[in-house]
Order: C-alpha cells, then structure tokens, then sequence
C-alpha cells in the first residue's frame, strides 16, 4: 500500500508560486474546532475552520459545496489579512450531521457560533455557491454578525440545469481504489486547471483510508441538489426548497452586499442579475 505524504500547512508555497506571491515567511495559520448545539440527546459535534494572521479576523469565509476552507487560500494568502475561513457542516474537518439536515438555515446558525467566538467583528462575509447561500441567511438570522456580504457565483435562482457540470461530478464515485484514480476523474472535470492544484486540492479535500484507498472528506448528503424547472408542477426533489423561495430571504438581507459572477460559469446568469 502507498502512503501519500500531507502535511496540511506545508503547501501554501505551491499556492504563492502558481499565482506569483512572494511569501517572506510561513503564513501564520492554525486549525480552530467550535462545538455546536445539537438536538436533544445528539452527540456534541463540532465546527473547524483556518483562522489566518496574529490579528482579529477582518474577513471570514465560506467554501462551496463538496469545498473546504483551503478553498480561500490562494485568496488569503494574496490579501495578507486576518482572516476566518471556515468549513461548513459537513464538509473538510467539520463534523457530519447524523439528521442529513444541511438546510442553509441549519449551517447558517452553526458557522454563527464559530463566528461569534473568533470573528464577531468582522467587516465582510463571502460566501461561494452554497456558502453563499448559508451566508445570505446568516446575514438575515444573524445580522450582527454581518457588515458587508459578497456573494460569489451564487443566486436563489441556481438550478440543476445551470450547476450541471458541477453536480455531475460530485455525484460521481465517493471512494477510489487509489490516489491516481482520484486525481484522473478531478483532472478530467477540470480541464482548465494545473495538475498541481487540483492535487492539492484532492489533499485537502479527501482522506486516504486504512486499506490504501481514498474517500472525500465531504458528507454526500450535504450538498444541496437545485431540481429542475417542472413547468409549474410540484417539485420532484425536496432540496429545490433551499433556492428558489430564498428569493424573498435575498431581499431581506440588511447589509450592503455584492454579488460577483464567474467570468466562465454559467450558475449565475443576467436573468439572475436582473432579479437580484
């Protein structure tokens, strides 16, 4: 069996050399675990996140579906400012919800307990995809803790059609024999990527099991799946409750907010600009 070396704080050089940041000394980053209230008789389970510099956190951050907190690195490291990035429920090293209940109301109120205790001051919130959903909620249950929202790539009117390419490849296989195999199907759903990055992110992202194959770290029931349009019949999939009526928790958001498109995404579309 081959054992594949990962030391979680040891690849921000390859993250500097890809995108030309000098780094004069290691960053100064360490992993936080917040416990969360659970139901009546559940198992206390906890919320981990990266808290980034010496100082308090200006900016916090919130990953995407299947994502973890490393997804901001390259981001954190190009800033240079303290900063909270966070992992949802569910996903890198948070803990799994044993209910399946990933509504982004439900992630929204967990992340808020560990934004209170390590970032209540922050100026900004950003929030991709379905992090920028459960911090839109935020935004709306816990306006306190959000000054400014910059919502990335993401809008209540996502659907299944439009995260297509997405979707097809989370809900591809969870375990692969081998760390080869895992990196050739992320390769292969990425075309436009650097093999090294998509290799750190594999790192980051998955877990090589006792037996020498690998599994994503994410819980595969917590990434909300938007149903297609049903030309007005009733929805086929409960999950289509988490977008779209979210329409009218948008224009309840308090705080100034930004919405950023990805320039070759099509998840966000001007229909959505429009109604945003």
């Amino acid at each position: 069996m081959d054992l594949v070396a990962y030391d979680e704080f040891g690849l921000f050089h390859e993250n500097a050399s890809e995108y030309g940041l000098e780094l004069s000394a290691p960053p100064i980053v360490r992993r936080i675990e917040v416990g969360v209230p659970g139901r009546p008789g559940d198992v206390g389970r906890r919320i981990s996140g990266l808290l980034w510099g010496d100082r308090a956190p200006e900016i916090v951050f919130v990953h995407g579906g299947s994502q973890n907190a490393h997804t901001w690195d390259t981001v954190i490291l190009a800033l240079g400012r303290p900063a909270l990035a966070l992992d949802l429920p569910g996903h890198g090293h948070s803990d799994h919800r044993d209910d399946g209940g990933y509504t982004p109301m439900n992630m929204a109120d967990e992340i808020a307990v560990a934004i209170r205790e390590h970032a209540p001051d922050a100026a900004l919130v950003v929030g991709m995809s379905l992090g920028g959903i459960t911090s839109m909620e935020l935004a709306v249950r816990h306006p306190d803790l959000v000054r400014r929202l910059l919502l990335v790539d993401i809008t209540p009117g996502v659907n299944a059609q439009k995260a297509k390419a997405v979707l097809d490849f989370v809900d591809g296989p969870q375990t692969f024999p081998d760390f080869q195999s895992l990196l050739d199907r992320t390769i292969e759903h990425n075309p436009t990527r650097t093999i090294s990055s998509l290799r750190r992110g594999i790192l980051h992202n998955a877990r090589q099991l006792d037996d020498g194959s690998w599994q994503w770290r994410y819980d595969r029931s917590s990434h909300a799946r938007p149903a297609p349009a049903t030309d007005g019949a009733e929805a086929p999939d409960a999950t289509v409750e988490a977008f779209n009526p979210l329409w009218d928790v948008f224009g309840s958001v308090g705080c100034p907010t930004m919405l950023v498109r990805g320039s070759t995404s099509p998840v966000v579309d001007d229909a959505d600009v429009a109604e945003a």
